[in-house]
């Protein structure tokens, strides 16, 4: 018998139908030879430290750093009956066939499954992108050695046991020395450095300080010139320039049209997927996950977790058969079948395809998914078909010109050819205003042409940074903090990104679960926790994005077979050794806040306040994270415990709506005030 082993139920049951394997068994089907059964995420896990050893079971500085001789796998207790049946089919099959998840994650669930069964088997690799009938019939002809996958199963492992090293032993380190009563520290290998990112964004936006500037702009036949003298500082400048051209004609001096085209966009990886769906649905990217996961499993699309945006060279040939069976998309995919279809470079490239392509549609047509699961199935459809369109080509218009001396500049485009834009042009109401608006149409002007003109001067503000949504988020990780517009130049960085596609929309969840972020509509922040927790790390290793990406390019390259195993599990000890070190003997815990209104309970961080560790003895003093829209930082407590104020003045608006700086005080009745004043910065 030849045993099967899927990453789920549901997908079994499609590979036991194919295989015509139809009977059910007590957690697995049989027949035709076969028997299929599946894993139910991660049956098996590494061992935790008190399985190796009883001095590891309690938290203590002095047992840090903990370094197993070997590690350990276990069976997950939640998952033991279902192990059990897949122990005992290994023993007696003659042959496995890994038909897991087609990716580094599926790999080492059902690596370590076999591992701990202790299998001497044959193993086999099923390796598909979709799991509709055809794909799996060709996968089964088509099977790999499972030997084929060993530096795959080697990189996630590597992960693993460096996710267990660096988090178990930061997470200890950390809480022990800075912890107060029940508080714990979660540090992580990819949390903490993207923590760190909206962290530091954070910090940026309550420290910036908004000034006015004015500019001049000027409308002559519908058009909107800008001033190119820019930011003005005074409005009395501004006044002084409006008046200087009001009463002359604005004169064109120069006129520049050329045409222009627009490539279409690549197809999707995860990433992008996630950021458009955020972007246009406010979908978040747990969100767009779930569903593209479920529209893989209902045969919709190909497998979703993938990190590339082009097609393999074999693709090519099925082309024409995917679009023709996208009935739902008629009108966009008759033009396209009346011809070949081109072949790009930019779609097909096999050295930029290494375990899956781009997610694309099936051809399988829909039927029984949600309104928002179709929302994601027609974003990806949408861009497959449009990368077989014509370019859109534009009109690209500059004019310059002139009054009393004075440069002025207007620039629009018009669309000549919709190209592929054509797919879009329905997609207007769902347009998210981060794009910006549409640039203006413009007329045709003639070189030395005048006429009145209506100038103004506007008066605007300096804006702080954007806060990171999900969308921006995900590039932010996927470039290791890199601020990168350009495709080409992104695609370069993905291998030194943080995290992987599957994995990032978690860590975001997970820090906003642990209260170190938090969700405000499409905006994420940083909680005072979170800021406070990345102030304690010194350790640039554990929060620069850099650092970890190079860190997940060592573990890409395993997977390449071009790094060695025991040279990175090698770095990873002597880095944990010497963070271990360098907490423990430089790094002083600070001393407990002294409760101001009974004098003897210590002040704990709790979810949304400082409060009395006396609560339980009718101590009810809280001194909240956010007042009045200020957001305050353990520093500022302290600071207003010894001299009573805010370590530093933040920005507010007052009732006029004037922005002013002002401390937060602590007054005599211990309650919580605004002071405006003059001095930047108080207290140590």
């Amino acid at each position: 018998m030849k045993l099967c082993i899927a990453e789920k139920p549901s997908v079994a049951r499609d590979i036991a139908e194919v295989l015509g394997a139809k009977t059910k068994m007590n957690g697995y089907f049989e027949g035709n030879g076969y028997w299929v059964s599946w894993t139910v995420g991660h049956l098996c896990g590494l061992k935790e430290p008190q399985e190796y050893t009883e001095k590891w079971k309690f938290w203590n500085l002095e047992t840090l750093p903990m370094i197993p001789a070997k590690f350990g796998i276990k069976v997950i207790p939640s998952t033991q009956k279902q192990y059990d049946i897949l122990e005992k089919l290994i023993q007696q099959c003659d042959e496995v066939i890994n038909c897991g998840d087609a990716g580094q994650e599926g790999e080492l669930i059902q690596r370590w499954v076999l591992a701990k069964a202790k299998s001497t088997k044959p193993l086999k690799r099923l390796w598909i992108s979709s799991l509709t009938e055809e794909a799996i019939k060709e996968g089964f002809a088509n099977l790999h050695d499972g030997s084929k996958y060993d530096n795959l199963y080697a990189a996630g492992s590597s992960r693993a046991i460096g996710d267990w090293l660096l988090g178990m032993n930061a997470t200890r380190l950390f809480t022990i020395k800075f912890g107060q009563k029940g508080q714990v520290f979660s540090i992580g290998r990819v949390q903490t450095p993207t923590l760190a990112m909206v962290v530091a964004r954070q910090l940026e936006i309550d420290a910036f300080s908004s000034s006015k500037y004015w500019e001049i702009r000027t409308l002559y036949r519908d058009v909107y010139f800008s001033c190119t003298r820019g930011k003005i500082e005074t409005v009395e400048k501004g006044n002084e320039l409006l008046a200087s051209i009001t009463n002359h004609a604005l004169h064109i001096v120069n006129y520049e049209q050329k045409e222009g085209k627009e490539i279409p966009p690549s197809l999707f990886d995860l990433t992008s997927l996630q950021v458009e769906c955020n972007k246009r649905f406010g979908f978040s990217a747990e969100e767009t996950l779930n569903m593209v996961q479920k529209l893989y499993e209902q045969k919709l699309v190909t497998y979703p977790r993938v990190d590339t945006t082009y097609l393999s060279d074999d693709i090519y040939p099925k082309i024409p058969d995917i679009l023709s069976k996208l009935q739902y998309y008629k009108r966009f995919v008759d033009p396209l079948l009346g011809a070949p279809i081109k072949k790009s470079k930019k779609v097909f490239d096999n050295t930029k395809v290494t375990d899956h392509h781009a997610i694309i549609p099936t051809g399988v047509v829909p039927s029984g998914i949600t309104p928002d699961e179709n929302k994601v199935y027609d974003a990806i459809t949408r861009r497959f078909i449009a990368v077989f369109y014509p370019d859109c080509k534009v009109s690209n218009t500059v004019v310059e010109a002139e009054a009393n001396s004075t440069g002025f500049r207007a620039a629009g485009r018009q669309v000549l050819e919709p190209g592929w834009r054509a797919l879009y042009a329905d997609y207007g109401a769902n347009k998210s205003k981060e794009e910006g608006e549409e640039e203006q149409l413009m007329p045709i002007f003639a070189i030395g042409e005048s006429g009145e003109h209506q100038p103004e001067l506007q008066e605007k503000s300096t804006k702080p940074p954007k806060y990171y949504n999900e969308g921006s988020l995900l590039r932010a990780m996927e470039t290791a903090g890199k601020n990168v517009d350009d495709d080409d130049l992104r695609d370069l960085m993905k291998e030194n990104g943080i995290g992987r596609p599957s994995t990032r929309a978690n860590i975001i969840e997970t820090l906003n679960k642990r209260g170190y972020i938090k969700k405000d509509k499409k905006r994420i922040m940083a909680t005072p926790t979170g800021i406070h927790l990345i102030s304690l790390i010194q350790h640039d290793l554990l929060k620069s994005p850099e650092l970890t990406g190079q860190w997940e390019k060592k573990l890409r390259d395993i997977e390449k077979g071009q790094y060695e195993v025991e040279t990175f599990k090698k770095e990873l000890i002597e880095m944990v050794a010497q963070l271990c070190h360098e907490v423990k003997h430089q790094y002083a815990k600070p001393q407990p806040m002294t409760c101001p209104k009974c004098g003897s309970g210590e002040l704990l961080t709790g979810k949304s306040a400082w409060g009395c560790s006396r609560w339980k003895e009718g101590c009810k003093f809280t001194i909240p994270f956010e007042f009045e829209g200020f957001k305050l930082s353990e520093a500022d407590l302290r600071n207003m415990l010894t001299y009573g104020k805010s370590r530093y003045r933040y920005p507010f608006k007052d009732k006029k709506g004037t922005i002013n700086k002002a401390y937060v005080t602590l007054t005599d009745k211990l309650k919580l005030s605004i002071l405006k004043e003059t001095t930047e910065k108080v207290g140590q």
